[in-house]
């Protein structure tokens, strides 16, 4: 198990450096123009060289997607089970999260910038707003996948909604909800740099943004590779609480090893 963890590693390390070593080839045999697309080691000096700078910038950044992906996961959870569980409260909101989802979140950055002025909370908003849509649909699909017989099961045991919800459906629903979450903390970062291009002085949406004005190319490429890295970071830690929590599930998926 660990070796082959060790190879899947080492595989996805090659193709990141024959990635960068083909883009650092073709910039350098065509002549372009570092303004225009600068070659992976100018990039990586960039970063090395503004590496305080660009950690100030990751903090605010992280706060508001940490923030804006907590609320969403908060409420996106309530109203799934409003949904699941009401066939009123359906479809009363699902017509307007759908219409929500499609409107344009950076339609609305002005606007949440008029009410709650700069800062981080029209960030953490936005944030929220994108990465909501995913959790509602993904847990009250879950919560709705659960199989008749064990709901029935359980109520001719007696028990009642509440003990059923969580001893049955939460449980079932749980890889549901992991693979919303998988995708809204992705989510959450576009929304947080999103709120940063349009209504900030900080975190690393301002740092491309600025970068780009003042077309220092590879600074803003140095911005987007931690703002990356941030973003595969989030992933990886609720992969990882996925793991922890669904620990369950993973032994029972996992074909028991015979001699």
């Amino acid at each position: 198990m660990i070796a082959r963890s060790i190879g899947r590693m080492a595989g996805q390390g090659a193709v990141f450096f024959g990635f960068f070593l083909l883009w650092e080839v073709l910039v350098r045999l065509v002549g372009m123009k570092p303004v225009i697309l600068p070659p992976p080691t100018m990039i990586f000096a960039s970063l090395a060289k503004n590496w305080s700078y660009l950690l100030a910038n990751t903090w605010p950044t992280f706060a508001a997607v940490s923030g804006g992906f907590l609320i969403a996961a908060l409420f996106g959870f309530l109203i799934a089970v409003g949904i699941a569980y009401s066939r009123w409260v359906s479809e009363l909101t699902y017509p307007f999260l759908v219409a929500a989802q499609v409107l344009p979140k950076v339609a609305l950055a002005p606007l949440f910038l008029i009410w709650f002025g700069f800062g981080l909370t029209p960030k953490i908003v936005i944030a929220a707003l994108i990465a909501f849509f995913p959790i509602v649909i993904n847990t009250a699909r879950g919560l709705n996948s659960v199989e008749p017989e064990l709901l029935q099961y359980m109520k001719s045991l007696g028990a009642g909604w509440w003990e059923t919800f969580v001893k049955i459906s939460l449980p079932w629903s749980m890889p549901y909800v992991f693979a919303a979450f998988r995708i809204s903390i992705t989510l959450a970062v576009v929304g947080a740099v999103v709120g940063e291009f349009v209504s900030s002085d900080t975190g690393l949406g301002y740092v491309i943004s600025y970068a780009n004005i003042s077309l220092d190319t590879d600074i803003m490429f140095a911005g987007i590779f931690v703002l990356s890295a941030l973003g595969v970071a989030l992933f990886l830690v609720v992969v990882l609480i996925e793991r922890l929590f669904l620990s369950w599930q993973i032994a029972i998926e996992t074909t028991p090893q015979t001699m």
